[in-house]
This record gives structure tokens, sequence and C-alpha cells, in this order.
């Protein structure tokens, strides 16, 4: 997938329905999406994982999100209901590129640390790792860097 369209088109519109744009929101969820899915190459996880759509976030993890994280925000619960009503299935991450856009931004929205800077891609993926793939997972932060440079390229 094309980095700019998939920035301009369902990254910004992701972010901009959440309120939460930013340099740095774009960069990491650009880079996350690229050491996840090779940026769309993949849409579940490969070898039967539970992970869906171009960020593969697992189920359980989404559906935590939607029962825990935002009944304490129902400022951003307002803003999604705009756009679904009622809370999609988590399989609609593999279709619907902006709820899975949305669901990344808010997994990352839950972590207190501020977001690395928008140019700082080592940074960009010690965040990712620390907070999206965890410390356990089988995702390295070189990784990351290298698919940054492969599938992004000097966009930071």
């Amino acid at each position: 997938m094309d980095p700019k369209q998939f920035e301009q088109y369902v990254i910004a519109p992701a972010l901009e329905l959440l309120g939460l744009d930013s340099p740095a929101a774009r960069a990491l969820m650009l880079g996350t999406a690229a050491q996840e899915s090779g940026l769309g190459h993949y849409l579940r996880q490969v070898g039967g994982g539970p992970a869906l759509g171009v960020f593969q976030m697992e189920p359980a993890t989404y559906h935590d999100i939607w029962n825990n994280f935002l009944k304490y925000h129902p400022e951003i619960t307002q803003r999604l209901a705009r756009r679904w009503p009622v809370q999609p299935k988590a399989e609609e991450m593999i279709t619907d590129l902006l709820l899975a856009a949305v669901m990344c931004r808010l997994h990352y929205r839950r972590v207190s640390a501020p977001l690395p800077e928008a140019g700082d891609v080592s940074g960009l993926a010690a965040y990712w790792k620390r907070h999206y793939n965890t410390p356990q997972g089988a995702g390295t932060v070189s990784e990351f860097v290298h698919n940054w440079g492969r599938l992004v390229g000097g966009r930071a």
C-alpha cells in the first residue's frame, strides 16, 4: 500500500475523527502498520494467530478498549458513535481500514507516556515495542526500523 495514500486517506481521517491528530501520531501509526502487516500486505495474522487488520490487533485488545477504556472516555465514545452507532465486530478491522486505524490510535492513547517525535524512527520503534508489541512479543525495534525504511522510506 502506498504510505502517502494510507496516511492521507486512512490515518489522518481516523485521527481527525478522534481529535488526536499530530505528526507524531501519524508517524507512529504508519510505522505500526509497516511493522505489523507489511503496510497492509497481511490482513490476518500469519500462522493462525488471532491478530486482525492492517495494524494486527488481537480481538481481546479490541474488546478491552471498547469495554474498559472507552467507558472512562465519553468524549471519545461520542465521536465514535457518529461513525459506529453500534460497536462493530472485531473482525471488521480486516475490511474497515478506518476502524482499524481508530483502534490502533486508541490502543496507544491508553499509554500515559508521551509519543516520540515524528522524525525519531528509533524512538517510534521503541515506543511501538514497549506499548504495542510488548516486551514478550516476537517483533524487534530493529525490524521496525528496517520495515520503516523499506515500506515508508524517508517519511518521518
